[in-house]
């Protein structure tokens, strides 16, 4: 039996094979790209892999080894992939654009958040305001618009330096209509801020919860208090476009049948009181909200990347895009799918996962990522919100 170093000496000489082995395959898998790239072929033939998979598999004297030799040639076949679909990149204008934008981004210097022309959706009181109260300070010259569009618009046209737009909340989910938004206007997400829920039915002074019929608010918030709304059946229910609106909208009636779901702020801002507060059903209810910019900026400390992707309509390209991910040692912690409004079944995917542009160990994975992808953007890298 041969010592420890005899055994570690035969396998650096057979090591050293492999690889010299490695990069002749490599050489030839360039020229395999070349041969594509001429002849407008996919980099990725599934059933030629399956072939060779199971070809590898069937070399074995050990059977037992077939996982081990399975995964052994699924990685080198994923890096001729990734040599492949950049040798497509260079040769094709839209991944070329993809890859210049993300090459311009990374090494973007920025300018401060100093600018504060803030844009929100809703009144004064909205709970999106306090969200740009939080991350601008209190003195930041807010101005409000009606619709989450109008704060989109008001950002690319100047009118604003920075909108603030919820994005989620952590009992209701995404708010897809600002996912959509984001993909229609091409604004950069520059930062993020989240602000606690807490729900108050709101009326005039002299109402009670006896005098109520009709109740005001966002969807989303009649969504967050639904077994208090089940306690009281009878009322009806009225939406409107934002919680503040909904109170403001209370107060200028004059009616005490009527009341709002809106925040504790909102109550003091327009002269109502407050019948009852938590109603929302999670006691811990949080809407995340982004800042969203014209231009992309981040801090030097910034560790949360948002992105934007397509995929090839075809089986097995998001587990494709997954496994980059995981390969690449970026930590996943959002996915969510949009359709593509001009494309039957096709859809677009938004991802955040930590990490910053400027540090090298980023680099591999991100080009990775959009090699793999039909189309890929950028959306910002920021500092992620505390609680």
């Amino acid at each position: 039996m041969r010592d420890l170093q005899q055994c570690r000496a035969e396998i650096d000489r057979l090591d050293r094979q492999i690889v010299a082995l490695f990069e002749e395959r490599m050489a030839i898998c360039r020229e395999v790209g070349a041969y594509k790239v001429a002849h407008h072929l996919p980099v990725l033939d599934e059933e030629r892999e399956r072939q060779v998979l199971q070809a590898k598999a069937e070399l074995l004297q050990d059977p037992g080894l077939r996982p081990q030799v399975i995964a052994l040639f699924e990685t080198i076949m994923a890096g001729s992939r990734s040599l492949q679909r950049r040798m497509v990149t260079e040769t094709d204008p839209a991944k070329a654009g993809d890859l210049e934008a993300y090459q311009a981004m990374r090494h973007w210097s920025g300018r401060p958040l100093t600018e504060q022309r803030v844009l929100y959706q809703g009144q004064p009181g909205a709970y999106c305001e306090e969200a740009a109260m939080g991350f601008f300070g209190d003195d930041c010259q807010r101005i409000n618009l009606k619709t989450w569009d109008g704060v989109f618009r008001g950002v690319k046209e100047g009118f604003g330096d920075f909108g603030v737009v919820p994005i989620e909340n952590s009992s209701t989910g995404s708010i897809n209509d600002v996912f959509d938004l984001l993909g229609k206007f091409g604004c950069y997400i520059v930062g993020e801020q989240i602000v606690p829920v807490h729900h108050c039915l709101v009326a005039l002074p002299n109402a009670s919860i006896d005098t109520i019929t009709d109740v005001y608010s966002h969807a989303q918030g009649f969504a967050q208090c639904r077994p208090f709304l089940g306690e009281h059946p009878k009322w009806e229910h009225h939406e409107m476009v934002n919680t503040a609106v909904a109170a403001r909208f209370v107060a200028e009636s004059g009616d005490i049948t009527k009341a709002a779901i809106a925040s504790r702020r909102a109550a003091e801002l327009y002269g109502l009181q407050i019948l009852q507060s938590a109603i929302n059903e999670n006691v811990r209810n949080y809407t995340r909200f982004i800042v969203v910019a014209a231009e992309p900026r981040f801090p030097e400390d910034a560790n949360k990347i948002s992105v934007r992707f397509t995929i090839p309509h075809r089986e097995g390209s998001l587990c494709r895009i997954l496994q980059i991910f995981a390969h690449a040692g970026l930590n996943l912690e959002k996915l969510e799918s949009r359709p593509v409004p001009e494309s039957r079944w096709e859809y677009s995917f938004y991802a955040d996962f930590t990490g910053n542009l400027r540090r090298e160990e980023m680099d591999r994975g991100i080009r990775e990522l959009i090699d793999a992808a039909s189309s890929f953007r950028v959306l910002g890298n920021y500092k992620a919100a505390q609680l």
